[in-house]
């Protein structure tokens, strides 16, 4: 071979060369190797194991509440109504395996006693239920987004620590959780006044699960497409592990403080994960084994850097929402 021989390109850019290239503008490194868990340890900023368990203090607080809401419903509700798998939960109340039409006038009956539940709304809502529904948006906030957030969070204390003393580098990262939060919490209020239109539309029952299989349709499609835009892929790139872009200078040439960096990379997340925590609203609000599965595939999304996990995603939610609209279709023919 001559020695004008033309050099082929790296093979990594040859496969994915447009998300290659939104890595090198945004000036990102490349992957680290991998490392042991005691490696992990050993080689995390002072301060992270304070950081690390208030982190998994916000998470348990948010599977508590969940839980609580959950153990109060049970005695007093049809939990099938709640959403798909949740009947599972009917083994503890002596409703399972009844007939439908059974379950159905016991559930009736016990509905007054709804209205007082822990943390479920009045069917006509006050400002109290109002409080109530944001609270548990937040809580489920907690639960889902904050084990996304761990690792960009070691990263961030990692990137801060050569520049702020030992003593502050555990508040600094505290912070930048703050503005993370702050940005969820702002997906919380969004989400309860979402939610509330639903309700007054006639859309979602009394278990804050949809009443009709055309908004979990319109819900998974919606959810489905938004997985194959430049903006979710845009966002993704951003929040892949451990490929975190912080912003080293603001406009006026300092360094951001740790709040506004924390707004920043939960903006990013939003953007990321919003319509997947969205398809809540069809499978249930208050369905505890998909906020559990959604949070695990928003994890997974974001720590394993892949071009094809988020658009199987998206493909699963597009047929399922299809094979549903098919059944609505079916069903009016």
């Amino acid at each position: 071979m001559s020695g004008s021989a033309t050099v082929l390109p790296p093979l990594k850019l040859m496969v994915n060369a447009d998300l290659q290239r939104m890595l090198k503008d945004m000036n990102v490194t490349e992957a680290q190797p991998k490392q042991t868990l005691v490696d992990a340890l050993e080689s995390s900023p002072r301060g992270w194991p304070l950081v690390l368990v208030c982190l998994s203090g916000l998470t348990v607080t948010g599977w508590l509440y969940l839980g609580a809401m959950i153990a109060d419903m049970i005695p007093a509700m049809d939990m099938s109504e709640a959403g798909p798998g949740m009947g599972l939960l009917n083994y503890f109340n002596n409703l399972a395996g009844l007939p439908e039409d059974v379950r159905a006038a016991i559930a009736a009956l016990c509905l007054p006693e709804s209205a007082s539940t822990f943390g479920m709304p009045k069917e006509r809502w006050t400002l109290v239920d109002g409080l109530k529904v944001f609270t548990m948006w937040l809580m489920m906030a907690l639960a889902m987004m904050i084990p996304t957030a761990v690792p960009m969070l070691r990263a961030f204390m990692r990137e801060r620590a050569p520049r702020v003393r030992p003593g502050k580098l555990a508040g600094e990262t505290l912070l930048a959780a703050g503005g993370y939060l702050f940005v969820w919490t702002g997906y919380a209020l969004a989400a309860t006044f979402v939610q509330w239109l639903l309700t007054l539309a006639g859309e979602l029952g009394p278990m804050m699960a949809p009443v009709s299989l055309t908004l979990s349709a319109s819900v998974l499609v919606a959810a489905g497409i938004y997985q194959f835009t430049p903006a979710k892929q845009s966002c993704l790139v951003r929040c892949w592990h451990p490929r975190f872009a912080f912003t080293r200078t603001s406009p006026d040439g300092k360094v951001p403080g740790a709040f506004r960096e924390g707004i920043t990379q939960g903006l990013s997340c939003l953007g990321c994960c919003w319509a997947v925590m969205a398809v809540m609203f069809a499978v249930g609000v208050m369905n505890v084994l998909w906020i559990a599965l959604l949070g695990i595939l928003m994890a997974v999304e974001k720590s394993l850097p892949s071009r094809w996990i988020y658009r199987i995603i998206g493909v699963v939610f597009l047929l399922w929402g299809t094979g549903l609209g098919v059944l609505i279709l079916s069903s009016q023919g």
